[in-house]
């Protein structure tokens, strides 16, 4: 009831309060000094009388009355304590001043020590109060995962926040291990099954963001096997620039699972296309495009052009890039261009008026079964749109020209694959020609968080309360970070020559079953299985999806060459003669425009490796 009574009541009974407790701090001084409890004041009741007359007015003055208890914090506390230093040079000089009698001097720092404990603690009482009063519903208790700067932080943060109780922090150090603080004791990691026995732990919060990424792999993985939601604060990068706040708690990021130690980017590669020169990007609002446009612009080109269809992920990339130019202080004209990569004259327009020196080619249609059930658009899209890009640039002396490709147009058994390798043989052809547009091609396999990425599906999934579905228990995918790709295909394409095929190294392959159990185990829950049927979620194997296969391949055929860069290789692969693709691209061309799909699949059958005929709708 006493936290539910209008404003103005409750100033009033603090200052009610006050008043007690100072005249109360007068008689405690005495009774201390005096080693009785009932001293002999003799004047010491004038100095009772005047103590909150002299006191409260200086608490007006300096707001401790409109300061609300429940986020009372320092400042406060330092008004307290200037009132109280105040009251007592007062009272010291009233003293002198009217030659009172029977008050020992040491009364005076008594009083001011007494004084503000019972003015201050008085304060502190009623705001512990008040969340423990907020407490005894249903709370969730967590432990914090580092007890240094930013655990502590975190930790006071969440202590306003009732809904919470902080359980514990663990901490790798032993020099911490053991000691308090704010109240909350420092554990070993060990400790972390009987803190979940003992206090009903839900959370575990990682609050290590500048630990290497290797060490936040290791304690995620001895996490893992506990029924506790794992979550994290935002990155040091992040906290610094004032992007995130400490409490802005987030999902395990899939890369922490997957990703590996980054190689520091070659700078003369990442420059050698960029700085200082014109530059676009079509497909600018995709995922690869957006952060190939977030890596370019920080590289400070003259200009950067957003190419792109959509017109709402255009606006998207162009608010967030305009906010990064502020923030990061970058002098770059950064120019949005709503157009379709199948509009040549688009395309020749955009690049004559903006002198581009650099394309890079993201746009396609990436969804497997959507363009298998879309086959011609995803066709006139991605080897198409990827043709007539690439004749816009050569037309315009565009000096570079890098498709970004994928995994799936090696021996492609669905048709995004094929017209993904097609668009590549399009580009070996051109770069056979003369001129002085360098074509090359960067092939990679999945990227975590992508638009197309089975991660953001298991998450909704998982929320949803299940179950996952995965389509085969032994299907298997390459992973690499959305930033770690578009570094490298920067740097590849700085390393062209004419005509390559760059393969970027993915790591080790993984398997799509142990990804979404894991997922599953980090997000608090048990998966459902045989071993275990009274699991919290289910995982359903669904079958292959048309045109989708077990394993993806980066090569074709022959063999790889190294790079300077340890990540980047080059493949050494069979392309056609310009005049041999030209003619086939007419007659696919054709059939794409009578909607003939068994030439289309004749044709597709014929150039690209792997491909087989299958039915599809037109």
């Amino acid at each position: 009831m006493l936290f539910k009574l209008p404003r103005w009541q409750k100033r009033t009974l603090m200052l009610g309060t006050d008043l007690f407790l100072l005249s109360t701090a007068v008689w405690l001084s005495f009774a201390l000094r005096l080693g009785e409890w009932l001293p002999r004041m003799q004047d010491g009741i004038w100095m009772m009388l005047l103590a909150p007359l002299v006191t409260i007015p200086v608490f007006v003055t300096l707001g401790l009355y409109r300061a609300i208890i429940r986020f009372i914090g320092g400042q406060a506390l330092i008004a307290v304590m200037q009132g109280v230093t105040f009251s007592t040079i007062m009272l010291l000089l009233g003293s002198l001043a009217l030659e009172w009698q029977g008050i020992p001097r040491s009364v005076f720092p008594i009083y001011w020590g007494v004084s503000f404990l019972l003015v201050g603690g008085s304060r502190y009482l009623v705001r512990r109060y008040y969340y423990a009063s907020r407490r005894r519903g249903s709370r969730t208790g967590l432990v914090i995962y580092g007890a240094g700067q930013s655990g502590t932080q975190l930790a006071v943060a969440l202590e306003n926040m009732p809904e919470y109780a902080i359980v514990a922090y663990l901490d790798d150090n032993p020099a911490l291990q053991k000691s308090i603080i704010h109240g909350i004791k420092v554990y070993p990691p060990q400790a972390l099954p009987e803190l979940i026995t003992a206090h009903d732990v839900q959370q575990v919060l990682l609050a290590m963001p500048s630990a290497p990424l290797e060490r936040r792999q290791e304690i995620i993985q001895y996490l893992e096997p506990f029924k506790v939601h794992v979550r994290t604060i935002p990155g040091m990068a992040d906290l610094v620039s004032g992007q995130n706040e400490i409490t802005e708690l987030r999902e395990i990021e899939i890369d922490e699972l997957l990703g590996r130690p980054s190689v520091t980017p070659d700078t003369n590669l990442m420059q050698r296309c960029i700085t200082g020169k014109q530059v676009i990007v079509t497909g600018a609002g995709g995922s690869i495009g957006s952060e190939m446009c977030r890596q370019i612009i920080r590289l400070q080109p003259r200009a950067l052009i957003l190419f792109e269809a959509s017109e709402f992920a255009l606006y998207q990339i162009e608010q967030e890039l305009l906010q990064l130019l502020v923030h990061e202080k970058l002098s770059v004209s950064l120019i949005p261009v709503l157009g379709s990569v199948q509009d040549r004259q688009r395309i020749e327009e955009t690049l004559r008026k903006h002198r581009i020196q650099t394309l890079y080619h993201a746009a396609a249609y990436k969804h497997v079964p959507l363009v298998e059930h879309n086959p011609i658009e995803g066709i006139r899209n991605n080897t198409f749109g990827t043709m007539q890009t690439a004749l816009a640039a050569k037309a315009c002396g565009v000096e570079r020209f890098v498709l970004i490709s994928t995994d799936k147009a090696v021996r492609p058994t669905n048709v995004m694959g094929a017209t993904k390798r097609l668009a590549e043989l399009v580009l070996q052809g051109l770069a056979q020609l003369p001129g002085n547009t360098v074509f090359s091609m960067v092939r990679f396999g999945n990227v975590l968080g992508s638009s197309g990425s089975v991660v953001p599906l298991f998450r909704k999934q998982i929320r949803a309360g299940g179950p996952i579905t995965v389509t085969h228990p032994d299907i298997i995918r390459y992973f690499m970070t959305i930033p770690e790709a578009a570094q490298l295909v920067i740097q590849a394409g700085a390393m062209a020559q004419g005509g390559e095929v760059f393969l970027l190294d993915m790591g080790k392959p993984v398997k799509i079953v142990e990804l979404a159990e894991r997922m599953i185990k980090l997000s608090g829950f048990t998966v459902q299985d045989e071993k275990n049927p009274g699991g919290d979620i289910r995982i359903a194997f669904t079958g292959l999806r048309p045109g989708e296969k077990l394993y993806e391949e980066l090569l074709i055929a022959g063999d790889t060459a190294q790079t300077p860069h340890p990540r980047i290789h080059k493949a050494q692969e069979h392309s056609i003669p310009w005049h041999e693709m030209e003619q086939f691209l007419r007659e696919l061309e054709l059939a794409c425009q009578k909607r003939n799909s068994i030439t289309i699949n004749q044709l597709m059958a014929d150039l690209v490796d792997g491909y087989q005929k299958r039915a599809f709708a037109a």
